[in-house]
C-alpha cells in the first residue's frame, strides 16, 4: 500500500505522463473547433497567404491552356521523419485533384518516393469517382522517378524541359537538389512559375531565390485548411494559435510573479 502511494506522486511528474495529458488536451481543443466551424457556430478568419491563391490561380490557368501542371511531392518519403513535410504535399495533390478532375486535365506528379507514388495514385482516383477511365489516365501522370535526390532532380528537370507544362508546385521535403529542379524551371523559354515551399530551413535561401511567392517552414501545414477550408484542418491551425497564446501567456505571468517575489 505504501509502495503504491509513493509511486503516485513520481506517476504524475512523469514526462511522459505530463506529455501524454497535453496530447489529449490539444487533440480535444482541436475537435472543439472543428466542430463549432462545421455548425457554424464560430467564423475563422485566417490571415492571407498569398502562395496558396498562386496555386490555385496556376491550376486555372493549365486547364484554359490546356496544359498539365507538374506537382513536386519531393524527395520524402511517407515512413521516416520527412512524413509530415511529403503529406503536405498530398494534400495540396487533393486539391489539385479535385479541380482537374472536373476538366479532366490531371497535373503531372513526380516524388522519389515509391510509397508516396501509389497514395497519390489513390488521391487522383478517388477525385475521378465513377469516371475510371479518366481515373487510370490520371493515375499515368503520377510519375516516381528515383529514391536518390540527385537523379529524382534530373528526372524533374527533363520533365519540365520536355513535358507541356504550364506551372510547377513543389511541396514537401526537399534538399540541395531543390536547386536544380527550380534554376530549371526558371531557365524554360517561357519562364515556368513556380510556387515552391519547404520546411528545412537549409532549404528555404532556394525557394526564395527561385519562387516569388515561396510557403515558409510550417505555413505548408496550412495547406488543407486553405485550400480545401476542412474543418479539422481549421480546427488544428486555431488550437495552435490557442496554444502559442496559452504559452505566451503563462510564461509572461511567470516572469512577473517571479519579478514582484511571489
Amino acid at each position: 500500500m505504501n509502495n503504491s502511494q509513493n509511486l503516485k506522486p513520481e506517476m504524475l511528474r512523469s514526462p511522459e505522463l505530463v506529455s501524454l495529458i497535453l496530447l489529449v488536451l490539444f487533440v480535444l481543443l482541436i475537435l472543439f473547433f472543428a466542430k463549432w466551424i462545421k455548425e457554424d457556430r464560430m467564423f475563422a478568419s485566417l490571415r492571407p497567404i498569398a502562395a496558396f491563391d498562386s496555386i490555385k490561380l496556376l491550376m486555372a490557368q493549365a486547364i484554359e491552356e490546356g496544359k498539365s501542371l507538374h506537382l513536386s511531392l519531393g524527395s520524402g518519403s511517407v515512413t521516416d521523419a520527412t512524413t509530415a513535410e511529403t503529406l503536405a504535399g498530398l494534400t495540396v495533390l487533393e486539391h489539385l485533384s479535385l479541380q482537374s478532375a472536373a476538366a479532366e486535365t490531371s497535373p503531372v506528379v513526380t516524388m522519389a518516393d515509391p510509397a508516396t507514388m501509389l497514395m497519390a495514385q489513390n488521391t487522383l482516383r478517388k477525385a475521378y469517382g465513377n469516371n475510371s477511365r479518366g481515373a487510370l489516365e490520371a493515375a499515368a501522370r503520377v510519375q516516381w522517378i528515383s529514391p536518390q535526390p540527385a537523379a529524382y532532380a534530373a528526372g524533374v528537370m527533363g520533365v519540365l524541359a520536355l513535358d507541356d507544362v504550364s506551372g510547377n508546385v513543389m511541396l514537401g521535403h526537399f534538399g540541395d537538389e531543390y536547386l536544380l529542379m527550380g534554376e530549371s524551371a526558371h531557365k524554360q523559354d517561357p519562364p515556368i512559375a513556380t510556387v515552391a515551399g519547404a520546411g528545412s530551413p537549409q532549404v528555404l535561401p532556394y525557394v526564395l531565390a527561385t519562387s516569388p511567392k515561396a510557403l515558409w517552414g510550417e505555413e505548408i501545414f496550412a495547406a488543407g485548411a486553405y485550400l480545401s477550408k476542412k474543418p479539422m484542418h481549421i480546427g488544428s491551425l486555431l488550437a495552435q494559435d490557442t496554444v502559442r497564446w496559452g504559452a505566451g501567456l503563462f510564461i509572461l505571468g511567470s516572469v512577473l510573479l517571479k519579478a514582484f517575489g511571489l
